[in-house]
């Protein structure tokens, strides 16, 4: 395929990617996604300052340099203050190629009650581990004179966050939780981090639930709580399970928003 070819294909699946996360709740007029250049690994690949919803063509998306998060193009229009959180965990982690960053409702207790930890409740989202997912907390990163507002906004916040992840070419962590903010999570490839965002969200409610019913059930029953999340084990076997079937749902999401009138992919092609 041409290096032509190759770049079509992926700002298609980039301009599907943003629709599906609207579509999922994952992301509404905030929240962002990135590739990596599919052929200039120093470079990395973003809409700019819209709703994902409203993404539909090339002309929508910027490039950007993971040295320093500057536009390739000097004239490009206005992009993320947040863009940070991509380029810093594109240059810590040359292996991660997608980075979602989100405000899903359903995961913004877990970053706002930080004593309940998320974890991996069932098997979609055996990708989470074992552990409590970690939580990064900028408010350790401020200095004297910077505007307080959650928002990794420059190069060191977003250090400090890809930090946080873990490991050296490839993360040990699959999602931070961002206190009082949201989440960030990254893969290898833009479906599997697409996965892993709509999956990080729909884990956060099943907990939730479960665990309103796990102490309703130790007041009104007898006084055993039911709640527990996936063994280590579990959360291996589930990740390599899902992650070798996760054609199966981007199939699905994909003709979920092709056939929604509300989004428009021009690089979209019939029978895709």
């Amino acid at each position: 395929m041409a290096d032509s070819d190759t770049l079509t294909n992926a700002l298609r699946d980039l301009i599907w990617a943003n629709h599906i996360l609207h579509h999922h709740g994952v992301v509404d007029a905030y929240g962002h996604i990135s590739i990596r250049h599919p052929t200039d690994s120093s470079v990395y690949i973003m809409c700019g300052y819209m709703a994902p919803a409203m993404v539909s063509s090339p002309s929508d998306l910027i490039q950007y340099h993971v040295s320093n998060s500057d536009p390739i193009d000097p004239d490009a229009q206005k992009g993320y203050s947040e863009r940070f959180i991509h380029g810093e965990i594109f240059k810590r982690f040359p292996r991660v190629n997608c980075v979602v960053h989100s405000h899903a409702e359903e995961v913004l207790p877990y970053v706002v009650t930080t004593q309940v930890p998320l974890r991996a409740v069932y098997h979609m989202a055996g990708f989470l581990g074992s552990k409590p997912v970690k939580v990064f907390d900028i408010d350790h990163h401020y200095e004297h004179g910077d505007q307080r507002d959650m928002l990794v906004r420059n190069a060191r916040f977003g250090a400090a966050l890809a930090h946080m992840f873990g490991g050296r070419e490839t993360p040990n962590e699959t999602v931070v939780l961002m206190k009082r903010h949201g989440f960030t999570c990254v893969a290898g490839n833009l479906v599997t981090a697409v996965y892993r965002a709509i999956y990080t969200k729909i884990n956060a409610e099943v907990q939730t639930k479960a665990m309103t019913m796990a102490k309703m059930h130790s007041y009104g029953v007898d006084g055993q709580s039911g709640f527990g999340g996936l063994t280590e084990e579990q959360g291996e076997g589930c990740k390599v399970m899902c992650e070798t079937y996760q054609d199966k749902p981007w199939r699905l999401w994909v003709r979920e928003v092709e056939r929604n009138p509300l989004y428009e992919n021009t690089l979209s092609e019939e029978g895709v």
